[in-house]
């Protein structure tokens, strides 16, 4: 049995609750799993796990600070357990290369190379904002080409079975490498 942190960043709540759906997952399989909202729980990484996934979202071309904050002081960690990064954005949503483009700035700025990475799509939460950024959003919403512009409801895109399909693999590879290490 498998001990499994997620630390997540999260600004609209989508991220989280990916993250919680991760846990419950991860619970499933017979494993535990701890969700933790960094903005809350402080940039130290408990001691005790055997793998960590880090979520954070995407706003204005960045995650957020306190996520790359706890990446860069907990890196050294990060490198020595299984873990992974879990990015949400609204590029995620047909547009992989700009998606892609979030994670490498991430590197780039915490110098932590995750050896699995999941990009995720959020969500676009109109009955949620306020008036100017409900109606921002519905314009870059309308600039990009989506017809997904009535702001009397919400918009979900994260892919779920991704999402499964994402933390399977990453609890298989954490088994693979605890037999190995029994071995």
């Amino acid at each position: 049995m498998a001990n499994i942190y997620i630390p997540y960043g999260t600004v609209e709540g989508q991220t989280a609750q990916i993250a919680e759906y991760m846990a419950e997952l991860i619970r499933s399989h017979g494993h535990q799993a701890e969700t933790a909202d960094l903005k809350h729980a402080g940039d130290t990484l408990p001691a005790g796990y055997d793998g960590v996934i880090v979520a954070a979202s995407v706003h204005m071309g960045n995650h957020e600070a306190y996520v790359t904050d706890f990446v860069q002081k907990n890196r050294s960690e990060l490198e020595r357990l299984p873990s992974a990064l879990v990015s949400v954005s609204m590029s995620a949503h047909g547009d992989q290369e700009n998606a892609e483009g979030y994670v490498e700035k991430f590197k780039d700025q915490t110098g932590w190379r995750p050896s699995h990475v999941g990009l995720f799509a959020g969500a676009l939460l109109y009955t949620h904002y306020g008036f100017i950024k409900k109606h921002v959003m519905k314009k870059i919403t309308r600039d990009k080409g989506s017809q997904d512009t009535d702001t009397t409801r919400d918009y979900v895109y994260t892919e779920w079975d991704g999402v499964r399909r994402f933390t399977e693999d990453f609890l298989a590879g954490l088994a693979t490498l605890q037999a190995q290490e029994q071995a």
